[in-house]
């Protein structure tokens, strides 16, 4: 990574619609992480329709998945929705077509390493004949292909958006923090630990050997609260370079409900500490910001926590506290967060 690259490295400055969609598949197939993703997986299934079986025809368990399903955009404001699904209905179709190859061939050779299974009966061949179809560029798949995603997106993400807004934005809050202390180094060397920067060069676990070289166009890095494991990148080096990375989920379930915890939230210092984290404080300035000792203001911060209207993130040797929609929400006396 050259200095003109890493002086333009930038951060999204929300999640992704498109790549929380379809990241949050991965997550929907899989058993792993159960604390996270156990009680979103549930609640997910009971909404869903025929939109996997369409789905599982474009994106495998594992391996590459076309890059048309998450659309390039240049800056660091990621797509909402529907502006990225007129961006996919705006694919060239021998773009489509050409990815459609690839991910026919990565298909054909997990097939050639493992036996017969059930992903080989009528079904899984019916539901592989959309990739032949988009294939030969016709408008009817491509928007039977939008349709399944746009009511996968309302099942899956949708409901849970404010989470997931939440967690990106603490955990753009701990970069904005070592960006502020370092530059664009302590940034990048404060990426979760499956990726390193060694200057300069950016590696990264990744399920295949890979080079991406920016060649002077920066990098946008991209957290997401569906990604997990390993970060993902575009498959096509034409394409704007983009680091998607998984934030850091807390121990306890992310979507659970508010527990009896809120029955301890009474009393006006509880109240100014809630205030006093407003966009993201460390303890140090919790304490300062509300007028308590750094003791109390690690034990309200706590218990704030527990409650669900704090989120903790450790940047460093301190931690960094930031508030989820339901303590945004208190604060507003009870607005809901806007969507976008």
């Amino acid at each position: 990574m050259s200095r003109l690259d890493l002086s333009r490295v930038r951060m999204a400055t929300r999640p992704d619609a498109l790549w929380e969609t379809v990241l949050s598949f991965h997550r929907l197939r899989d058993r792993r992480a159960s604390t996270v993703f156990g009680k979103w997986r549930t609640e997910t299934r009971a909404r869903l329709n025929g939109e996997v079986r369409l789905l599982a025809a474009l994106v495998p368990p594992r391996g590459y998945f076309p890059d048309f399903l998450t659309p390039s955009q240049e800056g660091s404001e990621p797509f909402g929705l529907d502006v990225g699904m007129e961006a996919l209905r705006d694919t060239p179709a021998d773009r489509i077509r050409h990815e459609l190859e690839l991910l026919a061939d990565g298909r054909q050779r997990q097939r050639a390493g493992r036996a017969p299974g059930p992903r080989d009966d009528g079904a899984g061949r019916a539901a592989l004949a959309l990739p032949a179809a988009l294939s030969d560029g016709r408008t009817e798949p491509l928007a039977r292909l939008i349709s399944a995603l746009r009511g996968y997106h309302h099942a899956a993400v949708e409901p849970y958006w404010p989470h997931i807004r939440a967690s990106v934005e603490a955990d753009r809050a701990v970069r904005g923090r070592a960006l502020l202390d370092g530059g664009a180094d302590e940034l990048l060397a404060t990426l979760p630990p499956m990726i390193r920067w060694r200057s300069p060069v950016l590696e990264a676990d990744y399920p295949v050997d890979r080079d991406l070289r920016l060649d002077g166009r920066g990098l946008l890095l991209q957290p997401s609260f569906f990604c997990r494991g390993t970060p993902v990148v575009y498959r096509d080096p034409v394409l704007p370079p983009v680091l998607v990375y998984p934030v850091t989920h807390p121990g306890a379930p992310v979507f659970a409900e508010p527990g009896p915890w809120l029955g301890r939230l009474v009393g006006h210092t509880r109240s100014a500490v809630l205030q006093a984290i407003g966009n993201g404080c460390t303890t140090s300035e919790l304490a300062r910001r509300a007028g308590v000792s750094m003791a109390s203001a690690s034990q309200h911060a706590s218990v704030l926590r527990e409650a669900g209207l704090v989120l903790t993130l450790r940047h460093g040797s301190s931690v960094l506290h930031t508030l989820t929609p339901l303590g945004g929400s208190l604060l507003r006396g009870g607005a809901p967060l806007a969507l976008s």
